[in-house]
């Protein structure tokens, strides 16, 4: 599979608790903070379901 570059750009501050676990589980804390990780299904819902929050490029 593809690997994607995810970048998180915007606060978890006053975002729902959900959101917050999501950002988490895909391995990002404080802003700026990157991971190259594996496209799959499971990863590209989760990066779907916070991308207001992400800057995601493809490697």
């Amino acid at each position: 599979m593809a690997q994607i570059q995810i970048k998180l750009v915007k606060s978890v501050i006053d975002r729902p608790e959900r959101q917050k676990r999501t950002v988490k589980a895909l391995g990002l804390g404080k802003i700026g903070s990157s991971k190259a990780v594996e496209n799959t299904p499971q990863v590209a819902g989760m990066v779907n379901a916070v991308k207001h929050l992400l800057e995601v490029t493809e490697l």
